[in-house]
């Protein structure tokens, strides 16, 4: 039986980022959303505070909390600037996990040390015009040139492509799909300009070219053509982080609709006395504690080795899902008023939609779960 108990150094780990939160983060997530852009003294700030390495181990300067303690930092971020949480999860999850999980010792050390210490920002660069769900179709290629590589294409929709410092980039070799340590100012790599976006608006996405990079050899993360299982592996704990600013977010939301049914009355009384709003905060309940299991049991066993790829998918659509419920339930709940600009209901309504689509949409999830449940003949 799964029981969620979280240790003393866990609990502190939380209270140090509800406190950054609430005091430095959530004041200003309108902001960020207004000008779509996270300002440079709160990135510095989420390094200090050992947040861009909390899940690596000490030796490569992380603070070793895994992925649980990973899922918490995302779960309070969450609570009030998915904008933020994506910047991190970019950061974290996927740039810096798939040269951590790739890299031998010199790798580790070169990039990984200074990603997790907050001194750099990492992007993870696989998605193309033509390989979104199709991820094994890339056409941006890398073909060897005595003890170099170049590397030749193009790459959309990379969160922290504008201003990441260091890129794992994926590419077709010989071989098939092998994966990269691209940095940015190696000659010919270029990041365009920030896309434009409905939600998640403070986050940077933008597409990259790669117009003759030369890379050297040692930049290679593991074998040559052994490019897509490590994406496919760092997806899986991508999406963990993923469910876990989706779990935040839809605790913040409910907070604030009791909060406005308690407080908004309606034919005399408060509209918290309605069975129509009680319904409506009893299915936000009941998605939260849903998703707060399934978060945390799987980062359980991901630290523990033990995840698979269909309880990853698992998490990512029903969390993702989830707060898609909830973000409409709370608008529904604030009527007009969470209609309007001036409360946040709806921007974590803008924000929500992504988490469908990103690092797997919600049909990829399904045939990852499906897959895997014929694979075992149905056995749970």
């Amino acid at each position: 039986m799964f029981e969620l108990v979280f240790t003393e150094e866990q609990n502190m780990l939380r209270e140090m980022v509800k406190d950054f939160v609430n005091n430095e983060l959530k004041p200003i997530a309108a902001q960020i959303d207004e000008q779509e852009e996270i300002p440079q003294h709160i990135i510095s700030k989420i390094g200090e505070l050992g947040l861009l390495g909390a899940a690596f181990p000490a030796e490569y300067g992380g603070s070793g909390f895994g992925e649980v303690g990973y899922c918490i930092i995302q779960e309070e971020i969450g609570r009030a600037c998915l904008s933020t949480a994506t910047f991190i999860g970019a950061h974290v999850s996927i740039g810096t996990n798939s040269i951590y999980l790739g890299g031998d010792e010199f790798i580790r050390n070169k990039y990984v040390t200074p990603l997790a210490m907050g001194e750099k920002i990492a992007a993870f660069a696989l998605t193309e015009a033509r390989a979104g769900s199709d991820a094994f179709d890339l056409k941006t290629r890398a073909d060897r040139d005595g003890d170099d590589w170049i590397i030749n294409g193009e790459k959309l929709w990379i969160t922290n492509g504008t201003f990441a410092d260091t890129f794992s980039v994926f590419a077709r070799t010989s071989r098939g799909i092998s994966a990269f340590v691209v940095e940015k100012d190696m000659p010919g790599f270029i990041p365009g300009a920030p896309e434009k976006k409905m939600g998640i608006r403070g986050s940077k996405t933008s597409s990259l070219t790669f117009d003759n990079v030369r890379v050297p050899k040692e930049n290679m993360l593991g074998s040559e053509g052994r490019g897509f299982l490590l994406a496919m592996k760092t997806l899986d704990a991508g999406r963990l982080g993923l469910g876990a600013a989706c779990l935040g977010a839809c605790k913040e939301l409910l907070e604030m609709s009791t909060r406005y049914a308690k407080e908004r009355k309606q034919f005399g009384e408060p509209i918290a006395n309605f069975q129509a709003v009680q319904f409506m905060l009893a299915e936000m309940t009941a998605q939260i504690y849903a998703c707060e299991s399934l978060v945390y049991r799987t980062a359980v066993l991901y630290d523990k080795q033990e995840m698979s790829s269909r309880q990853s998918a698992i998490v990512k659509l029903f969390c993702s899902e989830a707060l898609d419920k909830c973000s409409d339930l709370a608008m529904q709940v604030h009527g007009g008023m969470g209609y309007s600009r001036e409360l946040p209901i709806e921007r974590f309504y803008r924000d929500s939609r992504i988490n469908r689509i990103f690092e797997g949409t919600s049909e990829i999830q399904k045939l990852v779960i499906a897959r895997d449940i014929i694979k075992r003949n149905g056995v749970y």
